[in-house]
């Protein structure tokens, strides 16, 4: 868990989060919707993987990248359970 609470306390990677919220798309899709570098969108979305945040597939010479939606429900659960 605080992997993954460090992947969303950027606020890149939750831009990024937002961004494969609407659609899957591959490291340059979401590299041209910021201003920085490439290999620093290649370090956001590694942690975001390593927090199990998102998956990615290899497709032709592409990696789409896609939410990885279960993850966020174990999270809205436990929240959940702080509030009892």
């Amino acid at each position: 868990m605080n992997s993954l609470f460090k992947a969303l306390n950027d606020e890149t990677r939750r831009k990024i989060v937002e961004l494969l919220k609407k659609k899957d798309m591959n490291a340059g899709e979401i590299a041209e919707q910021f201003n920085i570098s490439k290999p620093s969108i290649s370090h956001h979305l590694d942690i975001l993987k390593r927090a199990d945040l998102i998956t990615s597939e290899k497709k032709g010479q592409f990696v789409e990248y896609s939410l990885n939606t279960s993850i966020l429900e174990d999270l809205i659960n436990w929240i959940l359970t702080l509030k009892k």
